[in-house]
């Protein structure tokens, strides 16, 4: 069990880095507000989070 924790933990990392390389603070602001607003079931704070990476993502293609 722990090693599937840590192996979550090195997969979260590794995507906040890609994020934080490809759309900077900002899309690790989004994220991080995403998963905040999922695990605590609030879907205004969750659903910022995906606004903001769907802007991000919009002017990046």
């Amino acid at each position: 069990m722990p090693l599937i924790a840590i192996v979550i933990a090195a997969l979260a990392i590794g995507l906040e880095q890609l994020l934080q390389v490809k759309y900077g603070a900002m899309g690790v602001v989004a994220f991080v507000a995403l998963a905040i607003g999922i695990k605590a079931k609030n879907s205004m704070i969750s659903g910022i989070g995906a606004v903001i990476l769907v802007v991000l993502l919009a002017q990046s293609g």
